[in-house]
C-alpha cells in the first residue's frame, strides 16, 4: 500500500478544517462566542438609557457619525456595540467606536445603505431624521466582539467595519503589542477615520495597509497574512466575501475573531410548517420561502418587530410546543428552551404552537 506524505494529511486537513469554520461563520454571524448568560439585545425598556445627541456629523462619504451624551454611562471595551432606538421604533445595532474611557458619550458611527443595496430604512433614519439635540432610547452596551488576548493582532476591515476595529487599534498600540491593518473600501472618499488609523501606524512603515477598490481593485488577503506569526489574533469585521477570504487564507495556528455587517443567510434546505397561535386561535402556514414573522403578521399585523435578522428581540415570543430550529445570535440556551425569535427561526418538523 503506497504511504501518502504527512504534507499532504496536513494539507487536505487544513483545507477541511477552513471549509468546516466556513460553514460555522455562515451559520453564525457572531460565532466563535458562545450564547451569553445575558441577551446583546432586545433588553427591557427600563434598562435603557435616553441620550441626547450631541454632535450629528459626517465623517466620510455616506457616512455619518454620531455622539451621544449622557452622564455616569455604564463601561464597554473595544469590539462592543450599542441598540440604537430610532424615533420609528426601528431598533438597529452600531458598533461602538470612541473611548471607552469616556463615561460623558457614546460614538457611533453608521453608513447610509440605499435600499436597493438591501438597506431597510434604518441607517437612512440616522442620515436623514436624527438631529443635534434630539434624544434617543439606548440598550446596552453589549460585546460579542471582543478584543483577544495574544502576543500579537492582525486586523482586516472592510468599509465601515472599521468601527469596532478602531477602539481595538487604540488599545493595542497603547499596549505596545504589534500589530498590522488591512482596510479595505470603495475609495478613500468613503473610508471613515482614515487620518487617524495613519496617526495609530505612526513611524512602523508598512503597519498599515490601505487598499481603494477605485485605485487598486480588491485586497490580496492571501498575501496580506501570509507570514502572520503563530499565535496572532486575526480580527475581521466586513461584509461575508472579505470573511470568507481571511477564512481561507488564516495561516495556521492562528485565531480568528468575526463580526459581519448583518446576519448570514441560509440557502436551501427550508421546508413548509404550521404555527397555531394559541391565544388567538388560528392557525398559519409559513412556507419554505416565508418566515414566521410574515405568516403571523398577515393575521395578526400588530406584532412587534423591527431588525428582522435575529439580532434586536423585538419579536421574541414564547413556545408553548414544537422542536424550533434557532437561527439568531441573541438568546441565551436557557431562554431557548421557551422562547424563540420569529424572524428568523423556524420549526424542526411540521408544527410549533406559540403563546400568541
Amino acid at each position: 500500500m503506497p504511504r501518502i506524505p504527512t504534507l499532504a494529511l496536513v494539507t487536505g486537513g487544513a483545507l477541511l478544517a477552513r471549509r468546516a469554520l466556513r460553514r460555522r461563520i455562515a451559520a453564525s454571524p457572531l460565532w466563535p462566542l458562545p450564547a451569553l448568560e445575558e441577551p446583546v439585545s432586545g433588553q427591557p425598556r427600563s434598562r435603557a438609557l435616553r441620550l441626547r445627541v450631541a454632535r450629528h456629523e459626517r465623517v466620510a462619504e455616506g457616512v455619518v457619525q454620531l455622539r451621544l451624551e449622557g452622564r455616569d454611562l455604564p463601561r464597554w471595551r473595544p469590539g462592543g456595540h450599542l441598540d440604537l432606538v430610532l424615533p420609528s421604533g426601528l431598533v438597529r445595532q452600531y458598533s461602538l467606536c470612541g473611548d471607552p474611557e469616556d463615561r460623558s458619550s457614546y460614538t457611533v458611527a453608521t453608513r447610509l445603505i440605499a435600499a436597493e443595496d438591501g438597506g431597510r430604512g434604518g441607517s437612512r433614519e440616522v442620515h436623514e431624521r436624527l438631529r443635534e439635540g434630539d434624544e434617543v432610547e439606548v440598550r446596552g452596551p453589549r460585546n460579542r466582539f471582543p478584543l483577544a488576548d495574544a502576543p500579537s493582532y492582525v486586523f482586516v476591515a472592510g468599509g465601515i467595519g472599521i468601527t469596532p476595529i478602531l477602539p481595538m487599534l487604540r488599545a493595542v498600540a497603547a499596549s505596545g503589542a504589534p500589530w498590522r491593518l488591512l482596510y479595505g473600501g470603495r475609495s478613500r472618499r468613503s473610508m471613515p477615520f482614515l487620518e487617524e488609523v495613519a496617526k495609530l501606524a505612526g513611524e512602523h512603515a508598512g503597519r498599515v495597509t490601505v487598499v481603494a477598490e477605485d485605485e487598486d481593485g480588491l485586497p490580496d488577503v492571501a498575501a496580506f497574512l501570509s507570514g502572520t506569526p503563530e499565535g496572532a489574533a486575526v480580527h475581521v469585521c466586513g461584509p461575508p466575501a472579505l470573511l470568507d477570504a481571511v477564512t481561507d487564507a488564516l495561516p495556521p495556528g492562528c485565531a480568528l475573531r468575526t463580526e459581519r455587517f448583518s446576519a448570514g443567510a441560509r440557502s436551501g434546505g427550508d421546508t413548509a410548517f404550521e404555527v397555531e397561535l394559541r391565544g388567538s386561535g388560528r392557525t398559519v402556514a409559513v412556507g419554505a420561502d416565508s418566515t414566521v414573522l410574515a405568516a403571523v403578521r398577515a393575521v395578526l399585523p400588530d406584532t412587534a418587530y423591527s431588525c428582522e435578522q435575529g439580532f434586536c428581540g423585538t419579536c421574541r415570543q414564547r413556545v408553548l410546543a414544537g422542536e424550533v430550529d434557532h437561527r439568531d445570535e441573541l438568546l441565551t440556551d436557557g431562554e431557548r428552551a421557551s422562547a424563540m425569535l420569529i424572524c428568523v427561526s423556524r420549526a424542526h418538523g411540521g408544527r410549533l404552537v406559540l403563546d400568541l
